[in-house]
């Protein structure tokens, strides 16, 4: 199963430290115990193979006792991202039938008491052997949808394993790795840390979260920490090469860096390059459905400031291929999700030709992929994914609003951010909108401009002229 290269470590390395997060620190066979004892009080509540549990616990060793306690326990972990509204959440646990919600201490307000576990309350037991099919669920991420309600990607230990093993022999990590984490459990980048770092028998350090907002810092922690190591977003990497002082601080540890979720600006890039010269780094590319499906290891002879740089060749064991009227990039392999989970029910997102059609538009010159943007109306902001649809469709239930459209507007920061443009009954105003989106949207799904119209743009046949509405927003 998933974990089995954790359990590994555990066997040879039991002492060796797994978990350090500010001044604490979890060794391979304390994290094991703990998990099991979360485990056991799973499977006391009578959890069964491949059910849904939910994580309502941020980035943390916590989070980390509680995963691999689900998974232990034959169980499938569904990460919450805790920034979200409580309706947003609700939904979450609801659509995922979760038979529990793993936290600390007592439960939000807006949950059933009954399916709360304190796993700091779990007593120390040994939890029964349970049988795990590889094929059978591992997690659940939930991600923006275009119905305009989250959608769950299920991910198989399969799947998790193929991405996880293949990274570890790309990054040849070892147990005297020291690994920065940044990601939330809810991005798939976690499943880099979780499995690749911990199946190497390599040390997991937390990014402090304020280090996030404070570049010069977070390079010194880099250092102090000996750092070898890190998978996390371009914005925070592009902050880090022009604030963090990296002139001054050198990371004389750190042996790689890869980056994923939207696209490196190249004059940044380039910056972060010449600032660490010894670094290998990459660019993951793939949305949440394929975890990885390409990837570049970035060539610093062949930086140039006015070029996107390649996603690079098929990763993971994956195949694709280029639809040839679209130009859009299809993928299969062993790293690929096991569909969508929906209401309790696993679907397929396979096309009739057996291939996942990623929405990402591509072409492939001298044997590399490049990416060209994406076909649908999809947004990538700081990572995250956001479907307009989502955004538009709470926007729509207001009373008060008679029309609206969401559209991406570049930002050098975060890639894009979401943009609305809306049509106001003449007793609506903009900040009641807004106070409606504070409540029922993360904080990432926020438009980061608002537009009032008397109509929306639209072309001669009727459709929202997404050009025109863009130039309004950009204005």
């Amino acid at each position: 199963m998933l974990l089995d290269g954790f359990m590994r470590q555990c066997r040879l390395r039991p002492d060796a430290p797994a978990l350090a997060e500010d001044d604490r620190m979890i060794a391979y066979a304390e994290l094991l115990r703990r998990a099991q004892a979360v485990a056991a009080a799973l499977l006391a509540r009578g959890i069964q193979p491949a059910q849904p549990v939910a994580i309502h616990i941020d980035r943390s060793m916590d989070a980390v006792i509680a995963v691999f306690g689900t998974l232990l326990a034959g169980a499938c972990y569904v990460p919450l991202d805790l920034k979200n509204p409580s309706s947003r959440l609700l939904f979450i646990v609801g659509d995922a039938h979760a038979k529990a919600v793993l936290g600390l201490g007592e439960a939000p307000i807006w949950l059933d008491t009954d399916l709360w576990l304190d796993i700091a309350d779990c007593p120390d037991n040994q939890p029964e052997a349970v049988e795990i099919s590889t094929a059978g669920l591992a997690a659940i991420l939930y991600t923006s949808g275009s119905t305009g309600q989250p959608r769950g990607v299920a991910l198989s230990h399969t799947a998790i394993a193929a991405f996880a093993g293949w990274a570890a022999d790309l990054l040849a990590l070892t147990p005297q790795d020291h690994i920065a984490s940044s990601s939330p459990l809810f991005f798939d980048l976690s499943t880099f840390d979780l499995y690749a770092v911990l199946g190497a028998g390599a040390c997991l350090h937390f990014v402090p979260a304020r280090l996030t907002l404070a570049p010069a810092r977070l390079s010194a922690w880099l250092g102090e920490k000996a750092i070898s190591g890190w998978y996390t977003v371009p914005s925070l990497l592009a902050f880090l090469a022009y604030k963090g002082n990296l002139a001054q601080t050198p990371l004389a540890s750190l042996r790689f860096l890869i980056f994923a979720g939207e696209v490196f600006p190249t004059p940044a890039l380039i910056d972060l390059a010449a600032a660490l010269p010894r670094a290998a780094l990459y660019n993951f590319f793939g949305p949440t459905e394929t975890n990885v499906c390409c990837y570049w290891p970035v060539r610093r002879e062949r930086l140039q400031a006015d070029q996107n740089i390649p996603i690079g060749r098929p990763a993971a064991g994956c195949e694709t291929h280029i639809d040839a009227d679209s130009g859009e990039l299809w993928v299969r392999g062993p790293s690929l999700a096991s569909g969508y989970w929906r209401a309790g029910i696993l679907r397929t997102f396979l096309n009739p030709q057996g291939w996942y059609a990623t929405g990402d538009r591509v072409s492939l010159e001298q044997g590399e992929y490049l990416f060209h943007g994406r076909l649908g109306r999809m947004l990538k902001c700081s990572g995250y994914r956001v479907e307009p649809a989502e955004i538009e469709a709470v926007v729509n239930a207001i009373d008060g609003v008679r029309d609206c459209a969401v559209q991406g507007v570049d930002d050098p920061t975060a890639g894009q951010r979401p943009a609305l443009a809306v049509v106001l009954k003449p007793e609506m105003d903009i900040g009641e909108i807004r106070k409606v989106l504070l409540r029922q949207l993360p904080p990432y799904m926020q438009p980061s401009r608002y537009l009032a119209l008397d109509a929306l743009p639209r072309l001669p046949n009727g459709k929202l002229d997404y050009r025109r509405l863009k130039e309004l927003l950009e204005t």
